[in-house]
């Protein structure tokens, strides 16, 4: 055993009785419990009611996971497709195979749908989550080192990864060598799971640190989140060693990501808006209804000292997710507004 170097488990599944625990599920559900806390607070520290996120998440990570799982048999067809595959293996989740490119736009889609329903502005979700996203994959990433899974190719470096041989009869459980113990590849591996749970870390870090310094509003928190994702992503991707459909030399998801980063990009320096912020809305009597209204923080300021609502901003169930009175609307669109996000607002006093 070489000292100078990290171990893998040789166990990715326990029994609870007749129930299998799986250390891959149980990363994915710690992710997203994660997320949704840290995302709470994002949320209610801009106007959201308490635990919102849990409305959303509902939609979002069925979604989500739906999405995710649709991505990687696609991208990876030969194993459910091909000579030999089998497509009844494309329900096993739990053996692991989760496409963030599928996550994201699954999850997208059922966050959106989630938003309708409670008559609330869609890229205020958008840019609430973008912290927390990162977070929720970098927690779920430890489910591929359980799975002795996503590993780059051999290294001498000191933190070279040790790579169990799995069993394919007893799934989660390595192979047993001739003296008994679990039997390990030959030699080191780069533990591109930790590469990227590691950077991961940080695009969570940058994201919250800029978004507090610029704030960032209409989305462009999230396209930040993106641009710096798939910027680590791709050249991790290319490290890694695990089979991939390969386009004109490159493995299908270094494409995905170069394609990613630049709709992201343009997107981020395309889109313009200060940061938002909801206030619910009420009836002509004054009582609550449903959805709610997207002001700027000053509005939002001014509606928690003294109840001020903006001019036009009528009553409604704001249906469609993402829309405001026409006059916060015209607040929002104004090109003067355009460099708000690059400068620190007097009024401000939220926390993130």
């Amino acid at each position: 055993m070489n000292l100078a170097s990290i171990p893998s488990p040789s166990t990715a599944v326990w029994q609870l009785g007749p129930v299998p625990l799986r250390a891959y599920a149980l990363c994915i559900i710690a992710g997203i419990v994660l997320a949704c806390i840290v995302t709470d607070r994002r949320m209610r520290s801009r106007g959201a009611p308490p635990w919102a996120v849990l409305d959303i998440a509902v939609w979002a990570v069925p979604f989500g996971i739906v999405g995710a799982r649709i991505y990687h048999v696609l991208s990876s067809p030969d194993a459910y497709f091909g000579e030999g595959g089998d497509l009844v293996k494309a329900l096993y989740i739990w053996e692991g195979g989760l496409g963030i490119w599928g996550g994201v736009a699954g999850g997208a889609l059922g966050a959106w749908l989630a938003c309708r329903q409670l008559g609330m502005s869609f890229s205020f979700v958008a840019d609430t989550i973008a912290v927390g996203l990162p977070l929720a994959q970098a927690v779920g990433r430890l489910g591929n080192w359980f799975n002795n899974e996503l590993y780059g190719g051999k290294t001498d470096l000191p933190w070279g990864l040790q790579v169990h041989v799995m069993s394919d009869t007893q799934p989660g459980q390595a192979m047993l060598g001739p003296d008994g113990e679990p039997e390990l590849r030959e030699g080191l591996y780069h533990p591109t799971f930790l590469y990227e749970l590691l950077w991961n870390l940080g695009v969570a870090g940058v994201v919250y640190a800029l978004d507090k310094r610029f704030k960032f509003g209409r989305g462009r928190a999230f396209a930040l989140y993106v641009m710096l994702y798939t910027l680590g992503r791709g050249w991790i991707e290319a490290m890694r060693t695990d089979t991939a459909t390969i386009i004109g030399g490159m493995r299908l998801n270094v494409w995905t990501s170069i394609i990613v980063f630049l709709a992201a990009a343009a997107f981020f320096f395309l889109r313009q808006g200060p940061q938002e912020f909801l206030i619910p809305n009420v009836d002509a009597d004054g009582e609550p209804v449903k959805g709610f209204t997207t002001v700027t923080e000053a509005q939002y300021q001014a509606f928690l000292a003294d109840g001020t609502r903006p001019e036009a901003a009528a009553p409604g169930d704001g249906e469609d997710g993402d829309s405001a009175p026409k006059a916060v609307t015209d607040e929002f669109d104004d090109p003067s507004d355009e460099g708000s996000d690059l400068s620190a607002q007097k009024t401000s006093s939220t926390k993130d």
